[in-house]
């Protein structure tokens, strides 16, 4: 395959999946790290990666793996100077935030505030992922992902009582 057809390639692969994109790097914007920036970095980081995909996992396992590990890596760097950014500030950065009714988007509100792991596997599961394709995503073992997933649902409704 020349150059031409790869970038031709890629630049499919990223418009099929866009919104899978935008939903990672929607779910940790901060004021440092603006959704465009985020979204910039994923993309850069998928091409550097492309080359290297070998359909050993779905192309949307591969993808929210390096989405993942990038907005993640750069909430790690935010953290080593914390901010913190009020929720009311966020909702410009929901996807769809007009079309959200008002529960769904107070649970938005609510994963903003998980650890990064945490958001990571509560985004997975509100992707209708299986446990599996979470594990392998995360690089976390099945019964890992299980015990997380129920502690942060748990975790979720507490801060939702509150």
């Amino acid at each position: 395959m020349n150059s031409f057809d790869i970038e031709k390639a890629f630049i499919e692969l990223i418009q099929e999946n866009e919104r899978l994109i935008y939903k990672v790097c929607s779910i940790y914007v901060s004021d440092e790290f603006p959704i465009a920036d985020l979204y910039q970095e994923v993309i850069y980081n998928l091409w550097r990666g492309f080359p290297k995909f070998r359909n050993e996992c779905s192309v949307s396992t591969w993808m929210y793996r390096i989405a993942l590990n990038t907005c993640i890596t750069g909430m790690r760097k935010e953290l080593r100077c914390p901010q913190r950014v009020p929720v009311h500030e966020l909702k410009e950065y929901l996807i769809e935030p007009e079309s959200m009714e008002e529960n769904i988007q107070e649970m938005y509100e609510l994963i903003h505030q998980l650890k990064t792991l945490e958001r990571a596997i509560i985004l997975l599961y509100l992707e209708e992922k299986s446990y599996q394709e979470i594990a392998d995503i995360t690089g976390l073992t099945l019964n890992n992902v299980a015990v997380k997933l129920k502690r942060i649902k748990e975790k979720l409704k507490k801060m939702s009582e509150n």
